[in-house]
C-alpha cells in the first residue's frame, strides 16, 4: 500500500469537519494495514517542513501535502509515523490525524471553528459551580477562579457565575470580546489545536488560559479534570474510566502542540 493510498483510506472524515473524533473513530474500524515504508522523517522545503515516508511527502486524506509551517509539529508526525511497527495504527497517532483535521477541515472551515469556540464559552464549564460539599467548592474557587480572573482581565469583560446546573446566559458583550481574543489564534493548526483542547476540557476559558501561556498544559488538565478527581477521591476509579482518561490525555497532548506550536 502507498502512503497515497493509506492517508486516504484512514480518516477520510477528517476532510469534513474540524472534530477530529469522527475521524480516529472511523479509522479504528478500518483494518490495519502493513507498515509499507522504512523510515519516517521530516524535509525542509519550500518554507514548510514536510512528513516524509522513505523521502516522498506525505499526504492527507484530502491529498494535500502532510507539510506544516512548525518543526516541533513536524517532528512529532514524523515520530508518530517512525514509531509504528508492523502494523500502522492511527488511534496511536494523535498528532496525525489531528494535523489531517487542520489541513482538511479547518483550513477551509476557520469561520465555524472559532464560532463554535464561541459557543463553548456561552456554557464553559467553569461558570458552573457547585453549592456543595464545601470541600469541592473550596477546591473550584481555589483553581477556577484565579484562571477565569485573569481570562477576564485580559479580554476585557466578565463572565457570569452559576451554581449547579441552571443555565446561565452569558451577556452578549461577553461573547463578542471571546470572539476577538479566537479571532487571533492562527490557522489551520493552532486553531485545530484551541477547538480540541476546548472540547477535552469542556471550557474555552481553560483554552484561552493555555493559549495565553497564563497557565501550562498540567495546570489546564488539573483544572479541566477538578470535578472527575474529586469524585475519584470518593468514589474511587474503574480500570476502564481510567483507560479512556489516558486516551483522552494523548488527544490533549497533541491538541497543545497544536495550540503552542502550530
Amino acid at each position: 500500500m502507498s502512503t497515497d493510498d493509506f492517508l486516504a483510506r484512514f480518516g477520510a472524515e477528517g476532510q469534513r469537519q474540524p472534530d477530529p473524533v469522527a475521524a480516529a473513530q472511523q479509522a479504528m474500524r478500518n483494518p490495519l494495514p502493513a507498515r509499507f515504508y522504512k523510515e519516517a522523517g521530516v524535509l525542509e522545503r519550500d518554507g514548510l517542513f514536510h512528513v516524509a515516508l522513505d523521502g516522498r511527502t506525505a499526504r492527507t486524506p484530502a491529498r494535500k501535502p502532510l507539510a506544516v509551517g512548525s518543526r516541533p509539529v513536524a517532528e512529532a508526525l514524523a515520530a508518530e509515523w517512525e514509531a509504528q511497527t508492523e502494523r500502522i495504527d492511527p488511534a496511536h497517532m494523535p498528532v496525525t490525524r489531528l494535523v489531517n483535521s487542520a489541513l482538511d477541515g479547518v483550513a477551509d472551515q476557520q469561520a465555524a471553528v472559532r464560532a463554535e469556540v464561541v459557543r463553548y464559552a456561552g456554557s464553559d464549564a467553569l461558570c458552573y459551580r457547585a453549592g456543595e460539599p464545601e470541600a469541592l467548592v473550596a477546591r473550584q474557587n481555589t483553581l477556577w477562579q484565579p484562571i477565569l480572573n485573569g481570562v477576564e482581565a485580559r479580554i476585557g469583560a466578565r463572565f457570569v457565575l452559576a451554581e449547579g446546573v441552571v443555565f446561565a446566559e452569558q451577556p452578549a458583550g461577553l461573547l463578542a470580546a471571546v470572539a476577538r481574543r479566537v479571532e487571533a489564534i492562527p490557522a489551520p493548526l493552532a486553531l485545530a489545536g484551541a477547538h480540541n483542547v476546548m472540547t477535552l476540557t469542556g471550557s474555552t476559558i481553560v483554552m484561552l488560559a493555555l493559549a495565553d501561556g497564563a497557565i501550562d498544559a498540567e495546570a489546564a488538565w488539573r483544572a479541566a479534570h477538578l470535578d472527575e478527581d474529586y469524585q475519584i477521591e470518593v468514589w474511587g476509579q474503574d480500570e476502564e474510566a481510567a483507560e479512556r482518561r489516558a486516551n483522552r490525555k494523548r488527544e490533549f497532548d497533541a491538541a497543545v502542540l497544536l495550540l503552542s506550536k502550530g
